[in-house]
Order: C-alpha cells, then structure tokens, then sequence
C-alpha cells in the first residue's frame, strides 16, 4: 500500500494531467468523477495546490492550471533551449583541451546540470545531464550561488548545514560568503577537490538578456591534468565562450540588468 504522502503526490500530478488534456477548468466534482477520487479529500487537496499557485480558482468555483505550472514548465523549455543554444561553444571549449565541459543552472540551493560535453581523455569525470549537487561544493555552483542577493541566499541557508564532501568543501557560511565575494570580484569559481578528491574545476557564468546569470559554464578534470597552466587556459577558453553564449542568449556587455 502508498504511503500517504505517495499517494497524495500522485493525486495531484492526476488533476494536473487532467485539467492540461481538458484544455478547460473542470469542478471538483468533475474532477472527482473523472478520476474516482473521494470528493471530500479531493477538495482538500485542490484547495492545498491552489494556496501554492498549481491552480486557479474561477468566479464559478471550477479549477484552472496555475500560474506555477507555466513557471515550471517555462523553466524546463529555457534548460532545453539553453542546452542546444550551448551545445556548440561547449564543444569548442572541449575540443581545445579534450577535457569535460558542462552547463548547469541554479535550483534553490543546487546546481542541475543540463548539458555535458565529454572530452576523448581515458579518465573522465562521472557526471550525467540531470544530476544534481549541492551549489556550494562546486566550482559551477558557486558561481550560480554568487549571482543570487547575498540577503536571499541568507534565507535560502537559513537551518540548512552546509554538507561536507571532502577535507576542502566549505562547511561554515561565513566562509561560503566570503568565497562567494571573491567570485563575484573576479569572475569566475574554482573547485579544488571540494566535491570530488582529485577533480579540480573552474566555471565561469554565463548572461541572460538582462544580464542575470542564467547558467554556469565549467571545465572539470582530474587535478593532475587541470594545473595551474591548463586551469588558465581553460579559464580563457570558458571565458571566450560563455562570452559568445551569452550574447547568442541576447546579452549585450555593459547593459545591466
């Protein structure tokens, strides 16, 4: 048997599915006749994904999709778009050092990463398109973490600890915002085995329209292959790049936001 909370989830991605094949707002007695859901704890539930934007309620009492599945579904075709708009600068950056190239965005207090390109090296690193990290542990997601209001990301942490990977991951968050504003002056963020022991990476941001930061660019490799020399280099290439990405996504250097 579901448990409880299962069962709910299920409930609610059911009226979702329904109301966007309808096309049109339905009732709760509709919608619990359709589905053979009890009406007394479907309304319940209705009104709970109403309090949190999943639905709109009309004049009539029926239930329309809400403006938070546009949001979600809007975010899902911009990590699409931005994916296959990315794919050729990743690749250009991967040719010149055979190295990992990725694209990640910021969710809460996580980098999901949305593209990967792999370099021709034996040994590279273990990531896939979907994962997701916690931001603070990675060069990549300090980056995004950086772009975010230092009084939100406050909130954001609030009872939050700071996970611990490795010897070198930043557990306290004084030091995370002290590493963010260093990020932030020089644009761009390592990671030196803070997630990983032996990968090293370096990531730089990438620019919206407005020029919000909309994703992150990294190069990541093992720390014996990413030294100092090439960890410039790469730094140079994702600059170059990111640079190209971002005016290809409508940026235009200078302009703020």
């Amino acid at each position: 048997m579901a448990a409880p909370g299962v069962k709910s989830a299920s409930r609610a991605l059911a009226v979702l599915e329904l109301l966007a094949e309808l096309g049109r707002p339905a009732s709760c007695g509709e919608l619990a006749e359709t589905l053979g859901y009890p009406r007394s704890s479907l309304h319940g539930l209705l009104r709970t994904m109403e309090g949190q934007g999943w639905l709109e309620t009309g004049d009539d009492g029926t239930y329309a999709l809400g403006i938070k599945t546009f949001e979600v579904g809007n975010g899902y075709v911009r990590a699409t778009d931005l994916a296959g708009t990315a794919r050729p600068f990743m690749q250009r950056v991967s040719r010149e050092l055979n190295e990992t190239v990725q694209l990640a965005i910021l969710d809460g207090l996580d980098s999901v990463y949305v593209a990967k390109i792999d370099g021709g090296q034996a040994l590279t690193l273990q990531s896939a398109v979907g994962r997701r990290l916690h931001a603070h542990a990675t060069g990549i997601g300090k980056v995004l973490l950086a772009a975010v209001d230092p009084a939100e990301l406050k909130e954001r942490l609030a009872g939050r600890p700071l996970t611990g990977y490795t010897p070198g991951t930043i557990t306290d968050v004084e030091v995370l915002f002290d590493e963010l504003d260093r990020v932030r002056r020089q644009g761009f963020a390592e990671d030196d085995e803070e997630y990983t022991p032996g990968v090293r990476c370096v990531a730089v941001p990438v620019h919206g329209v407005h020029g919000e930061v909309v994703a992150g660019m990294s190069v990541a490799a093992p720390a014996f292959r990413l030294d100092d020399e090439r960890r410039r280099l790469a730094l140079d290439l994702l600059r170059a790049e990111a640079g190209q990405l971002s005016r290809a996504l409508g940026y235009l250097p200078g302009r703020g936001r």
